[in-house]
């Protein structure tokens, strides 16, 4: 990337650029998209809107790229019988991944609150109709990458890579080649597979992993971490979508998901099995 700018946002960093030098005004407009998109969602900032549904509960009026979300999720929600959540927010905090980055449980495993009993997701915003910490973890920070990839492509760059903590989209032509991250070692790789024009995503347990067996991936249904899935890997057209099956594939058979989505994966279950769709054959090292 020529002249890349970083950014921070909704707990993790990332990096945006293009092929063809940057105006400063750019670099401007792209970390202004960054901050509005964290002022809406970061449960790790106090002036945040869903730090102030935490608190009070009520309306977000959300921007129309809110709405892609929301659906998004909603499916994912269904696609999973509610594994996956906005509304494990609370949990993550209980096992200790709080705002404050505590790493200590200060409550027993349960189950995060049901959907359609609290919170509403419409075109123009969310209501939760009582207090709670909404996370959408899950596929936000891929829809962030988007935006940015977007906001490039319309001001007209056309070689454009974002990159945020694993999650990736690249427009242009050819392709790079990406190492998947061995789950036990991050300083060797289980494979490589080749981008395009289109999003790699990525989920593990080691990332964002603490005290005894505890990660960021949490069922929903029980509050409890994956233990069953250690990491996965997702070809899309968007990040936002790759995103989110990383997260639906620790949850959910691959099959399940294959008849709403058009995706590739690769999956490495605790026990060291591995699965992967059919154009991903040649991804892992044999």
């Amino acid at each position: 990337m020529t002249d890349p700018f970083d950014f921070v946002a909704t707990g993790t960093r990332g990096r945006g650029g293009s092929g063809a030098p940057r105006a400063p005004a750019l670099r401007g407009g792209g970390l202004r998209l960054v901050e509005e998109y964290d002022a809406l969602y970061s449960r790790f900032r106090p002036d945040s809107g869903v730090t102030r549904l935490a608190s009070d509960g009520g309306s977000l009026a959300l921007p129309p790229h809110g709405a892609e979300l929301g659906r998004l999720l909603r499916t994912l929600y269904e696609q999973t019988d509610g594994g996956v959540s906005p509304l494990i927010g609370d949990r993550l905090a209980d096992a200790g991944y709080d705002a404050g980055y505590s790493f200590t449980r200060s409550a027993p495993p349960s189950p995060a609150r049901r959907w359609d009993r609290m919170l509403t997701w419409t075109d123009d915003g969310v209501h939760l109709s009582e207090p709670a910490v909404l996370d959408v973890g899950a596929a936000g920070k891929g829809q962030l990458v988007d935006l940015v990839l977007e906001f490039l492509m319309a001001r007209g760059h056309q070689e454009v890579l974002v990159d945020a903590g694993g999650d990736m989209r690249r427009a242009g032509g050819g392709s790079i080649t990406v190492a998947l991250e061995h789950p036990y070692d991050p300083t060797s790789a289980v494979g490589t597979v080749q981008l395009g024009s289109g999003a790699l995503c990525a989920s593990a347990s080691n990332r964002r992993a603490w005290g005894d067996g505890l990660h960021h991936v949490l069922d929903a249904r029980t509050g409890r971490t994956v233990d069953t899935v250690v990491a996965t890997w997702v070809l899309a057209e968007d990040a936002m979508t790759a995103d989110g099956l990383c997260t639906a594939l620790f949850l959910a058979d691959p099959a399940v998901l294959a008849g709403t989505f058009a995706f590739d994966y690769v999956l490495i279950h605790s026990d060291g099995r591995a699965r992967y769709s059919t154009p991903l054959a040649g991804a892992l090292f044999t």
